[in-house]
């Protein structure tokens, strides 16, 4: 070692300390979104891909398909609206009968006609090859198969598997800052090592971060320097 060189850092220990950041910060980010959003870790919690009916997944699929790039919280304002346009999700047989119709009831309201032809050729598909089959094939290979279907991308398509209960984390912007400032590879390494720690499944430590964010404007610091202020969690 040179005269006035720092010894470095064993690579044990900068994982401890990165781990140790990471499970302050989700601590904090968890009692805050348990406090405010406790219906939202409830559902993420209970929902299953063993149980996900015909009706839930053309739902989630819509529902990703239109948060892409739109306002959750106005999207959740007017989404029961939406629901009503496409039969209540009933199935994608209904919804691929009454396809005209639902169009147009879905366009007066959101002039967006990629995403709702989009939610038509999810229907139509699903009605065609039946949902028992397409279950089957994505649980096979969950990422690859979703993103076969209309306007559903390689982050959307996270989206729609957490969404259904897999245990997958979606690698938004939020999420991929947060896991760059606490010196992690990625979204997935972020929360897999969290759920290693707490139990939480990944999809549930995905919806606590990315609540937390979008209520905090997407900052990362204060959740990410708390080890600073007041000391690592144990």
């Amino acid at each position: 070692m040179k005269p006035g060189q720092l010894p470095a850092t064993p690579r044990s220990q900068e994982t401890g300390d990165r781990t140790a950041r990471a499970i302050a910060a989700y601590t904090d980010a968890r009692d805050f979104v348990w406090a405010h959003f406790r219906e939202e870790i409830i559902w993420q919690r209970n929902v299953s891909i063993a149980s996900i009916t015909e009706s839930d997944f053309i739902r989630e699929s819509a529902w990703v398909i239109f948060c892409a790039g739109f306002r959750e919280r106005t999207l959740r304002r007017h989404f029961s609206y939406l629901s009503l346009c496409f039969c209540d999700w009933e199935s994608g047989a209904v919804i691929a009968e009454h396809a005209d119709a639902c169009r147009t009831a879905a366009l007066a309201a959101f002039n967006n006609s990629r995403k709702v032809d989009a939610i038509i050729q999810i229907a139509r598909r699903v009605a065609r090859e039946g949902f028992t089959t397409l279950n089957r094939d994505i649980l096979s290979q969950p990422i690859e198969v979703l993103q076969t279907f209309p306007h559903i991308g390689p982050v959307t398509a996270y989206h729609l598997a957490k969404n259904l209960g897999l245990p997958f984390a979606k690698p938004d912007r939020h999420l991929k800052r947060l896991a760059a400032n606490l010196s992690y590879p990625d979204v997935h390494a972020l929360c897999q090592e969290i759920s290693t720690r707490t139990g939480d499944p990944p999809h549930v430590v995905d919806l606590i971060f990315w609540r937390y964010l979008a209520e905090t404007s997407g900052h990362t610091r204060r959740i990410v320097s708390r080890d600073v202020e007041h000391g690592a969690a144990t």
